[in-house]
């Protein structure tokens, strides 16, 4: 396990000094977009963090070949350069998207071939852990690769609208499933080194390396090169384990930890994979394309109730724990009663404090109402245009109302733009 460690280490450092370097090179040179209508951010802010993200990957790749624990992984060169060129192309892609905003058609058309790379190069689904059953034809198993594949990447990459948001998602996803890889292998006999150990070590360093660059609020965004990236790398991962494990060998006492991981990543990624499926119904009810913008995602929402957007952020952080670590818990504790524990009272936890907003916003309306100014008098409606600094200054020299009347407009407000801000 230390070696995994030392490669966590490794690709943490890179990607935070590479990050530093891209950063530095961007804010010189203007590399940097100008603010969309659909923007949370107001300041131009470089999205080139994916490039500093692939080239750490690289630099944790390199090293890692060169520790004999990781033999069996590099035994089969074709994978892990199958791996490589699929994650070059979408960077590539997704870093050119960045600067000019290329058709989706494009971007779609990118991500099947990385699929596709991925397929052809060993790393693909072959078998399903369910009672022995195998994919019936090598067509079939490119297929669900390449679906998997760009499901999980657009998954990912239609959250990334809030600081910190897509990196620490990722952090706690590929925590998760490197843990249960660990205790796989234990239960399996089978090597701790695999390729989806090391795939998820990298990620969680790479993302880890990224996040101080992307905290709120951030200096710099991953773009959808960065995006993309872990999203592919996750699902290299998942495709990985269940490919290293044979269901012929698979008694029904060990059903339920192979079956685990198809299931583990997509409870790890349940709050994104529901904002990308509501996301493509809704614009394809809509006549529009299904990847095109518009300010309704999970995140927008959030933001809309009152939440902050660390606030906001943190309860995603929050869900993905609660059911991605439930999910693990079926796996490592028994009685099975303490893992649907866990899931029951986190799951309640996070309601309220997602909720809790609204609760506020009712009562403030409510003391508003009974105060002696109310929100709607016209003497104050002059606060909302000043600057925060002047307004600050003009409503310390006021009653409390004004304060409280302020405060609802300003809960209020994020919910008056229009539908296309944001993605």
């Amino acid at each position: 396990m230390r070696f995994l460690a030392l490669i966590f280490v490794v690709a943490a450092v890179a990607s935070f000094i590479l990050c530093a370097v891209v950063y530095q090179l961007a804010m010189r040179f203007r590399w940097y977009p100008k603010i969309r209508e659909r923007d949370v951010h107001t300041t131009p802010k470089p999205r080139v963090g994916g490039s500093a993200m692939f080239l750490a990957f690289v630099i944790a790749l390199a090293v890692a070949s060169q520790i004999s624990w990781f033999d069996i992984v590099f035994s089969s060169p074709n994978r892990v350069l199958g791996v490589l060129g699929a994650a070059l192309l979408i960077v590539v892609v997704g870093v050119i998207d960045d600067i000019v905003d290329l058709d989706w058609m494009i971007k779609l058309a990118a991500q099947i071939v990385a699929g596709l790379i991925l397929a052809f190069s060993g790393v693909a689904i072959t078998s399903l852990p369910i009672g022995g059953i195998t994919v019936a034809s090598q067509w079939m198993s490119v297929a669900f690769t390449v679906i998997a594949v760009v499901l999980v990447m657009n998954a990912v990459n239609f959250i990334d609208g809030l600081d910190g948001l897509v990196a620490g998602i990722a952090i706690i996803a590929n925590g998760i499933f490197l843990i249960y890889t660990f205790f796989l292998s234990e239960s399996m006999e089978t090597s701790r080194f695999s390729l989806a150990a090391l795939l998820s070590a990298i990620v969680v360093g790479i993302c880890a390396g990224f996040l101080p660059w992307n905290w709120n609020p951030s200096k710099m965004f991953m773009g959808d090169g960065g995006a993309l990236l872990v999203g592919l790398l996750m699902a290299t991962s998942t495709i990985a384990v269940t490919g290293e494990v044979d269901p012929s060998l698979i008694s029904r006492d060990a059903l339920f930890p192979a079956f685990l991981p198809l299931v583990l990543p997509f409870a790890v990624l349940i709050v994104p994979l529901v904002d990308f499926t509501l996301a493509v119904l809704r614009r394809l009810l809509a006549g529009k394309s299904p990847f095109s913008a518009d300010r309704k995602h999970l995140h927008h929402r959030l933001l809309d109730m009152g939440h902050t957007q660390r606030r906001a952020v943190l309860l995603f952080y929050g869900w993905a724990i609660v059911i991605g670590g439930g999910a693990l818990l079926t796996f490592l504790v028994r009685p099975l009663w303490i893992a649907i524990v866990f899931m029951i009272v986190g799951l309640i936890v996070c309601t309220v404090f997602t909720v809790a907003p609204l609760s506020q916003r009712k009562r403030l309306e409510a003391q508003a109402q009974r105060s002696a100014y109310g929100d709607d008098d016209d003497h104050f409606d002059p606060l909302d245009r000043l600057g925060l600094d002047h307004a600050d200054k003009v409503r310390a020299n006021h009653p409390a109302p004004v304060a409280l009347g302020k405060r609802l407009r300003n809960l209020g407000s994020r919910g008056d733009k229009t539908p296309n801000q944001e993605q």
